[in-house]
């Protein structure tokens, strides 16, 4: 198979909330969105890039360049047998991950509905429904985030994520504790710390948290190592994973005993399904990442968290919860058990509002062989 026909949309859309973690403070999310074309066939990606390159090197204009100047020049070129060719193809390409999971989670969408079959089944899904966790942004006072937690959880959600930044972390922890007693929560911390932070983690032990996600660098796995053995909560990876090495790696010098997988991150669905695998082999949980998707970032989430190794609940929330205007037609729900549906029908399976995307988008690009 050869791709005919690339579409580049940017969107900029605001969010419900104003969203704050220990490195940035966001209102709006700027996304390149991508439309692949191949014998009738269409599929749909999403970028993560944020719009600040705080998380990651990238932002909607790195990644715009990479594809136009490098990726999908070489796309062009290539016959496509399946899916996981475009990792194999785009390999010499190094860093610019997110750029690539744009169109590489763009083509598996094209694939799955080729051979009329839902994304999860090609992937090797093995679940109807997902589990459900939700994550919460830094809030102005203690109390306000007390509130937030209640409301979440009548929402139906299994599991709260909780961000945190220096001076504001053993509050969080021993008040949400206190408030809701068997509330499985974690910390996530997006390498706010050093390891000479020792024993503020040590005061967060007695909280009992699920876990604490990336307390350190976001390049970091030796002091990782060094702060598991040195503290009773488990330490989950979320930017020190970039590929099933560093998965490999990780849990082998003892850096993480749970791994955060987000496809943009590690540059598609064919290389978060290596860290799945190399997670499972290793017996090591995953659960999926959220970057305040949009719905079509959303439904490639909801799609890969059916692999079986997401045996926690993942960032994977309701549409409803960051915008008011949707884009696609079937916007995702949590259910009462806080679990929400696979799609089933072809490729990430659901309805994408082409129409909607052209008039909100505030840049397009028209890409095709010879002149990309």
């Amino acid at each position: 198979m050869r791709l005919e026909r690339v579409e580049l949309f940017v969107l900029r859309l605001p969010l419900k909330r104003a969203y704050e973690t220990s490195g940035a403070r966001e209102t709006h999310m700027t996304r390149v969105l991508c439309r692949v074309e191949s014998e009738g066939a269409v599929g749909w990606g999403e970028s993560v890039a944020g719009e600040s390159p705080w998380y990651s090197g990238e932002t909607p204009a790195t990644v715009l360049y990479a594809l136009e100047e490098f990726i999908l020049p070489e796309l062009f070129k290539a016959d496509l047998a399946d899916a996981t060719d475009v990792s194999r193809t785009l390999g010499w390409i190094r860093e610019h991950r997110m750029a690539k999971a744009t169109v590489e989670m763009a083509v598996w969408d094209l694939f799955a509905k080729r051979a009329n079959v839902p994304l999860a089944k090609l992937l090797g899904g093995t679940r109807d429904r997902i589990l459900c966790g939700v994550a919460i942004g830094i809030q102005p006072s203690v109390e306000a985030l007390l509130d937030t937690i209640r409301r979440e959880l009548e929402g139906g959600y299994l599991r709260v994520k909780l961000k945190i930044k220096p001076g504001l972390e053993v509050e969080i922890a021993e008040a949400t504790r206190k408030a809701f007693g068997d509330l499985p929560f974690m910390l996530d911390a997006n390498s706010a710390y050093t390891l000479a932070d020792v024993d503020l983690f040590k005061r967060i032990d007695p909280t009992r948290p699920m876990m604490i996600e990336q307390p350190l660098a976001y390049d970091d796995l030796i002091d990782h190592a060094a702060l598991g053995r040195a503290i009773a909560t488990p330490i989950c990876l979320d930017e020190s994973i970039h590929s099933a090495d560093d998965a490999r790696k990780a849990i082998a010098i003892g850096a993480t005993k749970i791994v955060n997988i987000k496809a943009g991150r590690v540059g598609g669905l064919a290389s978060a399904k290596r860290v799945h695998d190399v997670c499972a082999d290793q017996g090591v949980p995953v659960w999926c990442g959220g970057m305040l998707e949009m719905g079509i970032g959303r439904a490639h989430n909801v799609h890969l968290a059916s692999l079986p190794n997401f045996r926690l609940p993942g960032d994977v929330s309701a549409s409803a919860r960051y915008f008011e205007t949707e884009i696609i037609g079937e916007p995702f729900t949590v259910e009462r058990d806080g679990t929400m549906r696979v799609p089933k029908g072809p490729g990430i399976g659901v309805t994408v509002l082409e129409e909607r995307i052209r008039k909100l988008a505030v840049q397009r690009k028209e890409l095709r062989p010879g002149r990309a």
